[in-house]
C-alpha cells in the first residue's frame, strides 16, 4: 500500500472531529473513552504515584485506533500535491482497508459476541461499546469517501480528459456499443435468480458484486415473488473502456454496474423491473485453524479452511443507497445484521476495484513519475556480492535504494558452485517470484535448500501453498515453522565453501521478499557475513526446523524468547540514565504499537524525564501528552507516497547508541506470538546513518499527523518556505544516485 502527504484546510471548529464536509478542518476525532466513576478524580489531576500504569484511561481502544488510520490514509485522496490517479489510487487503497478491518477486526468483536467470549482490552471498553462506535466512526468516513469520489476525483479527471460515462449520458452511439458489448460479453454468462420456495436465496460469496432487483408481473409458470438476485461474474472487468470511435477523445470509461442496470429488463424477459440495486456483503474472513486439530498435516487443514474462507458469518451490507427499505430490511433479515452493519453508498461498491484504472489509461503524466532506486558504488561495482560483503556489512533502504541486491544474492547463490546451502523465511513473495526462481534453482543445481514458509500469512496462504508445492517440487525441504507462532523473521542464511572453512552470509530485512512490494514499502535490508550474526541465524533456523531447547544467541534479539525483554530492559536503562542526570533518548519507529508491559515501560521512561519519539504509521494504544506520565513522550504518524513499514529501535545508551532494526512492531503477537529478529546495526556510520534519516521523520511537517492527549491526530503545518517531508528526502538522498 502506498501513502502521502495531506494538505490543511482552514479550521472551522475547535472541536476535533471526524469531517464530514468536503471543507472540514483535517483533524481526526478523539478516540472515545469508556465512561468514568463521576467520583473518580481524572487522571490529569491526579499525581503520578496515585496512578496506576494499568488504569484504562492511559489506553486508547485498538479498534478505533486502527480506524483512525484508515481515516488518515482517505485524507490523502484530498490532497492536492499528490497527482489526481495518485489520489484515486488512495481512495481505492482506503475501500481494501476497510474491507480487511471488517473481515477479520469487527468480524472477531462480532465472534467473541456470538459466542459468549467477550474481552476487554487494556483500555476497558466492551466490545459491543466498540462495535457501535466503530459503526458510528465508519459510516462518517464511508459518507466521505463517496463525497470525494463524486465530488472531486472524477470531476477532476474529467478535467484530464479520463471520464466516467453514467448510464443517464450516454449518447446514442455509446449506447448502442453497450447493448452489443451486454449481449455478447455479459448475458451469456450471468445467471439471476428468481426467489420463491423453489430458489432459496443463494450463497453469495464474501465481497462479490450483486443486484437485488425488484419485478412485476408473472412469469411463465405463474410465479410472482417480486425479488430476484443478479450475481455479477466475477470474470467480469468492473470498468469497460468505450472505443474511440463512440467517444469525443480521452479515455472514457462505463462501470460494470451501469451495463448490468441499464439492461436489467433483458435478464427478466416479460417482467416490469421496478427497481435494481446493487449490494454487497462482507463476511468473516479470518481463517481458525485450531492447532490442536491439525494433527500432522498444517498444509491439508489449511487446505480445508481455505474452501471456507468466503463463505464465514456475514458482517456488513453494502447497497445503493436508493434502495427502498423494505428490500434492504429483507437483506439484513436474510443476512442476520442489524441496521448498523448496513452502508448506504452513492457510488459503485467497492471502490478498491477502480484500480483498474492504472491499467485502462495510459496517463503517466498523472501519476507520480517513475524513479531509479539508488545503489551503493561499491555493491554495484564489486566483482561479486559475496566479495563485496566480505569486505563489509551493508545497509540499504527500500524503495529508494535497490532491492535487487537480495534478489542477485540468491540467484549468485544458486549458481555459485561453493555455496553448499541456503535457508530462508517466507511470508509473503508469491510462487512465481524472483526469489522463489532463484531458490528453486539452487535446489535443482543440487544445493541443500530449506524454506521456512509461514502458510498463514492473511490472504497470502493460498499463494504460500502453491510456492511450497513449487519448491518441493524442485527438491527443496518446506517446513512451516511452529504451529502456535507465526514464523514472521526476514532471515537468508547462505553457506559458502571458502578454502578449508565455512563462511556464512546472512541477509536481514524489516519486510518481505515481494520485489513489487520494495518499491512501495520503506524496509530496511541488512547484508553480514559478520561470525556472530551468522551463528545466530543459524541457531534461529535449528529451531524453526527442528527441535530444541531455547538456543542462547548473542547478537539477535529473538521472538518470543528474548526480544520483549530486552527492549524493556533497554528502555529502563534510560530511564535509569535520566534519573542519574545523564543524557537519554529513546527513537521507535514501528507500524503498530500496542503491547501494555511496552507501554507501561515507556511511561515510566517518561516519568523518569526520557525524551521519547515515538512514530507509529498506524494503531497507537499510548495516549501521549498526559502532565505527569506521557508529557515526555510524542508520537506522530508518517503517512506518504510509500507505506512506512520500517521498524527502528534506537537508544542513546549514554552517548552510545544503539540501533536495532526489526521485523517486529511493538504489539503482543509480534513480541509473544510469533517467530521475530530484530538484529544490531554494529557500524558507526550505519548508526548515524539510520539516526539521521529517523531525524528526517521527526522534522517532517507536510505528510505527519500528530497524535493528541484525548486521542484526535492534528496534521502538522508546515510555514511557507519551510516544507520538509522525510520521504522526500530520502528519494533525494538515495534513489537515482550510484554512491
Amino acid at each position: 500500500m502506498s501513502e502521502q502527504s495531506v494538505n490543511e484546510i482552514d479550521k472551522k471548529e475547535s472541536t476535533p472531529s471526524v469531517p464530514l464536509e468536503l471543507d472540514a478542518e483535517l483533524v481526526l476525532e478523539p478516540i472515545p473513552e469508556q465512561p468514568q466513576d463521576p467520583n473518580k478524580i481524572a487522571i490529569e489531576e491526579r499525581l503520578p504515584e496515585e496512578i496506576d500504569l494499568a488504569d484504562p484511561e492511559l489506553y486508547f481502544n485498538r479498534e478505533l485506533s486502527h480506524l483512525q488510520f484508515n481515516a488518515r490514509v482517505l485524507e490523502q485522496a484530498m490532497d492536492e500535491n499528490h497527482p489526481i490517479l495518485n489520489r484515486l489510487m488512495f481512495l481505492c487503497i482506503f475501500s481494501s482497508n476497510m474491507d480487511e478491518f471488517f473481515e477479520i477486526r469487527v468480524a472477531g468483536l462480532k465472534s467473541q459476541l456470538e459466542y459468549s467470549r467477550e474481552k476487554n482490552g487494556p483500555d476497558g471498553m466492551h466490545p459491543k461499546k466498540v462495535l457501535g462506535l466503530i459503526s458510528e466512526h465508519a459510516h462518517k468516513l464511508v459518507r466521505r469517501q463517496y463525497r470525494i469520489l463524486n465530488d472531486i476525483i472524477l470531476p477532476k479527471l474529467a478535467t484530464e480528459n479520463v471520464k466516467f460515462i453514467r448510464r443517464t449520458v450516454w449518447n446514442e452511439k455509446q449506447a448502442a456499443w453497450v447493448k452489443r458489448y451486454f449481449r455478447d460479453n455479459v448475458l451469456p454468462i450471468i445467471s439471476p435468480i428468481g426467489l420463491d420456495p423453489a430458489h432459496p436465496f443463494p450463497r453469495l460469496a464474501n465481497k462479490t458484486f450483486n443486484f437485488v432487483v425488484e419485478l412485476e408481473g408473472r412469469d411463465a409458470f405463474g410465479r410472482e415473488n417480486g425479488l430476484a438476485i443478479v450475481p455479477a461474474p466475477s470474470s467480469l472487468p468492473r470498468l469497460v473502456k468505450l472505443p474511440d470511435d463512440v467517444c469525443e477523445g480521452g479515455d472514457n470509461l462505463v462501470f460494470l454496474s451501469s451495463i448490468i442496470h441499464a439492461h436489467a429488463d433483458q435478464l427478466f424477459p416479460g417482467m416490469t423491473v421496478k427497481g435494481c440495486f446493487q449490494f454487497r456483503l462482507t463476511r468473516n474472513a479470518d481463517l481458525e485453524v485450531d492447532s490442536d486439530d491439525i494433527g500432522v498435516d498444517l498444509a491439508g487443514a489449511l487446505r480445508t479452511e481455505l474452501q471456507s474462507r468466503h463463505y464465514g458469518s456475514s458482517v456488513r451490507l453494502e447497497i445503493a443507497e436508493n434502495c427502498p427499505l423494505h428490500i434492504v430490511d429483507s437483506l439484513l433479515k436474510q443476512f442476520d445484521l442489524e441496521q448498523q452493519d448496513l452502508y448506504r453508498i452513492d457510488g459503485p461498491v467497492n471502490l478498491s476495484r477502480l484500480m483498474a484504472v492504472l491499467e485502462l489509461v495510459d496517463r503517466p503524466d498523472l501519476m507520480y513519475p517513475p524513479f531509479s532506486p539508488g545503489l551503493p558504488r561499491k555493491l554495484a561495482s564489486s566483482g561479486g556480492l559475496f566479495e563485496a560483503i566480505h569486505q563489509r556489512d551493508y545497509l540499504l533502504m527500500h524503495p529508494f535504494e535497490s532491492f535487487s541486491p537480495v534478489i542477485d544474492l540468491l540467484s549468485e547463490a544458486a549458481k555459485d558452485p561453493n555455496v553448499v546451502a541456503i535457508r530462508q523465511t517466507l511470508y509473503r513473495t508469491g510462487s512465481r517470484s524472483p526469489i522463489a526462481n532463484a531458490l528453486v534453482e539452487a535446489a535443482r543445481n543440487g544445493k541443500e535448500v530449506t524454506v521456512v514458509i509461514e502458510l498463514r500469512a492473511r490472504f497470502d496462504e493460498a499463494e504460500n501453498l502453491a510456492l511450497a508445492s513449487r519448491l518441493q517440487d524442485a527438491g527443496a525441504i518446506v517446513v512451516y515453522g511452529v504451529v502456535r507462532h507465526k514464523t514472521h523473521a526476514k532471515m537468508i542464511l547462505i553457506v559458502r565453501r571458502e578454502g578449508a572453512d565455512l563462511t556464512r552470509y546472512v541477509h536481514l530485512g524489516t519486510g518481505n521478499y515481494h520485489a513489487g512490494n520494495a518499491r512501495l514499502y520503506t524496509d530496511y535490508s541488512f547484508m553480514t557475513c559478520d561470525k556472530e550474526i551468522g551463528d545466530d541465524v543459524h541457531r534461529v533456523f535449528q529451531q524453526l526446523t527442528g527441535m530444541s531447547k531455547e538456543l542462547k544467541v548473542k547478537k539477535l534479539l529473538h521472538a518470543p524468547f528474548t526480544l520483549r525483554d530486552r527492549l524493556l530492559e533497554m528502555i529502563n536503562r534510560e530511564a535509569e540514565n535520566a534519573l542519574r542526570g545523564e543524557p537519554s533518548r529513546i527513537i521507535i519507529k514501528v507500524n503498530s504499537l500496542t503491547e501494555q508491559r511496552l507501554v507501561q515501560s515507556l511511561y515510566k521512561a517518561s516519568q523518569a524525564g526520557v525524551k521519547i519519539d515515538l512514530i507509529v504509521r498506524g494503531i497507537c494504544t499510548l495516549r501521549p501528552g498526559i502532565k505527569g506520565i506521557s508529557s515526555n513522550i510524542r508520537v506522530r504518524s508518517i503517512i506518504g507516497r510509500f507505506l512506512e513499514h520500517t521498524r527502528v529501535y534506537y537508544f542513546y545508551n549514554n552517548r552510545n547508541p544503539q540501533v536495532y532494526l526489526s521485523s517486529a512492531d511493538g504489539m503482543d503477537r509480534n513480541l509473544n506470538n510469533r517467530i521475530e529478529v530484530a538484529f544490531p546495526l554494529q557500524d558507526y556510520k550505519q548508526t548515524r546513518r539510520v539516526k539521521k534519516e529517523l531525524e528526517y521523520y521527526l522534522t517532517d511537517n507536510t505528510q505527519s499527523w500528530i497524535l493528541q492527549s484525548d486521542g484526535s491526530y492534528q496534521l502538522s503545518k508546515p510555514r511557507k518556505g519551510e516544507y520538509r517531508s522525510a520521504q522526500r528526502a530520502l528519494l533525494s538522498e538515495l534513489a537515482d544516485n550510484t554512491r
